[in-house]
């Protein structure tokens, strides 16, 4: 998408005969789109960015992101998680962190959890983990490119990016200015969700954002005297949206009272995490043998 320096930004022109902006327009000299990417850090290797977004809140976004980080930090991948959600952090409390990893140079240097994983998030940078963030969408966008740009990530596999709920500024932002390879989408079994979730796929769709697959979250509460699946939120319908979107339904995750105890205490990667995530990560791009 181009910004409002673009001269091609706002053109409804069908012919670029006679306009008084064609110098210097893209459009008119036939060039290509202006890459609004910001630029990696240069102490960062970063092989793959994947976003992690919801259509609304409540679904359970930020423990889906944990959960994928903790099964790939297990099966030998190095990965960091970028929290998006700046105005609503969570990232940093579900796996214990304070503080970020120092700085140098002008550059940060993320945090990192007990086993490794690397995370960025402004919950970091507050005195008060409670003080609210009351910035505008530009303030916000800025300080998202500074933990791209500013933040000395290392090598890494996965930097999963954990977006804000909607599609809103700081959305955009993360589509615009960092090289998103894909994202997953997160719902749960409800059917007003199934509909909000679709204005997420369709702004991934706008942006040219590959999506990868859909993980339905709460889908089912497992009995803990028979084992029986109980459906909390009514019966799923999140395959039949899957086919109609052609997107494929990567998991179907519990709600699981006991992974509510490692994350109120911080201690994520002691948690077992489901099997449904080897599917999720079977859909992640990966390098070329």
């Amino acid at each position: 998408m181009a910004t409002n320096s673009d001269p091609s930004s706002s053109c409804s022109r069908e012919s670029c005969e006679g306009c008084p902006s064609a110098q210097g327009c893209p459009s008119a000299q036939g060039g290509a789109p202006q890459d609004l990417h910001a630029p990696m850090n240069a102490h960062s290797k970063i092989k793959h960015v994947i976003g992690i977004i919801s259509g609304k809140g409540g679904v359970g976004k930020s423990s889906v992101t944990a959960m994928l980080a903790v099964w790939l930090k297990q099966h030998g991948y190095s990965v960091g998680i970028l929290d998006a959600d700046i105005t609503g952090p969570s990232i940093p409390r579900l796996f214990g962190v304070n503080g970020i990893g120092g700085v140098k140079d002008e550059e940060m240097y993320p945090a990192e959890t007990v086993t490794g994983i690397r995370i960025m998030s402004i919950n970091l940078l507050l005195e008060d983990e409670g003080q609210p963030v009351l910035w505008r969408g530009p303030i916000l966008g800025n300080v998202l490119q500074q933990f791209w740009s500013d933040v000395a990530w290392g090598e890494l596999d996965y930097l999963l990016v954990d977006m804000p709920p909607g599609t809103g500024d700081v959305a955009l932002t993360v589509f615009q200015s960092l090289p998103v390879e894909g994202v997953f989408l997160v719902t749960s079994p409800q059917s007003l969700v199934e509909m909000i979730v679709t204005k997420a796929y369709t702004m991934a769709q706008l942006m040219d954002i590959p999506v990868l697959g859909v993980i339905e979250n709460f889908s089912y509460l497992s009995c803990p005297d028979c084992g029986k699946k109980i459906n909390l939120f009514g019966e799923s319908h999140i395959g039949q949206w899957a086919n109609a979107h052609d997107v494929p339904v990567a998991a179907h995750l519990p709600l699981d009272p006991a992974m509510t105890g490692f994350a109120d205490t911080g201690k994520m990667e002691y948690y077992e995490v489901p099997e449904g995530f080897s599917a999720v990560a079977a859909l992640l791009p990966r390098e070329e043998e």
